[in-house]
């Protein structure tokens, strides 16, 4: 249904809802945009330095605004909204958003599937995985103070913070001074596959990038090592695990 306006205020309420929508979506892609092209002109580790300054600076203006609109606070940064939850609340919001970057994720690799077919699918997958990875690793070691290179006790840490770690159930074993093995026991996509008769998703080859790259925006000096992701054959027990060493 088209709409007869040449300027927002034309809009009636509804369209003026939507309006407002479609301004987050284009901030969002306008974020990620500015971010790709730095890192294209200037290099990965400074584009992550300049984004965190630059997402800083945005996040404090941008809540500013929506809470004077809508009638919100600030309190150290947090809209006071959220502070006002309880625990329980807090939580299911964050697994909620957590499952909402996982359902993004497999909407645009069906979407491109669909178009272009699996092979299509999976390559633009892997090349994600390559910009995602050091880009959560980075925002974790913001999050928890990590400090550069700090080892597999700092690795092990990030692991527990990437969104995965809200949706899924991973372990780690196997635990010495130079190495250590991750264990994804209960993939959500995986799970889901198996209740529906499906066979794995063959996901390794996003994993290799994933989990290398991760690591290595932790420490630098961190290789990793596959031990079993499919299409590989793997037990009851997990689905995928990787052996992380410190060389």
């Amino acid at each position: 249904m088209s709409i007869d306006a040449y300027r927002p205020d034309d809009l009636n309420h509804e369209e003026t809802a939507r309006f407002i929508l479609d301004l987050f979506h284009r901030i969002m892609i306008h974020h990620a945009l500015w971010f790709t092209e730095v890192r294209h002109q200037m290099g990965t580790d400074k584009a992550l330095d300049l984004l965190h300054i630059a997402s800083r600076k945005s996040y404090d203006i941008q809540m500013q605004h929506l809470g004077k609109a809508l009638g919100f606070s600030m309190v150290d940064g947090i809209p006071s909204p959220l502070l006002a939850m309880d625990d329980a609340t807090l939580k299911d919001l964050r697994d909620r958003v957590a499952k909402n970057w996982l359902a993004n994720d497999g909407v645009w690799f069906q979407t491109i599937e669909a178009a272009e077919g699996m092979n299509e699918a999976k390559r633009c997958n892997d090349s994600c995985w390559a910009h995602f990875s050091p880009f959560e690793a980075a925002s974790i070691r913001q999050i928890l103070a990590l400090p550069e290179n700090s080892g597999l006790e700092g690795l092990k840490k990030a692991l527990g913070f990437r969104v995965y770690g809200c949706i899924n159930k991973q372990s780690i074993s196997e635990e010495t001074a130079t190495s250590f093995v991750f264990r994804m026991d209960e993939c959500r996509v995986q799970v889901a596959r198996k209740r529906k008769g499906l066979a794995d998703y063959p996901c390794k080859s996003a994993g290799l990038v994933e989990y290398s790259y991760f690591a290595r925006a932790i420490d630098k000096r961190i290789t990793t090592e596959c031990i079993g992701c499919p299409p590989d054959a793997h037990p009851e027990e997990w689905y995928c695990a990787w052996k992380f060493s410190l060389t």
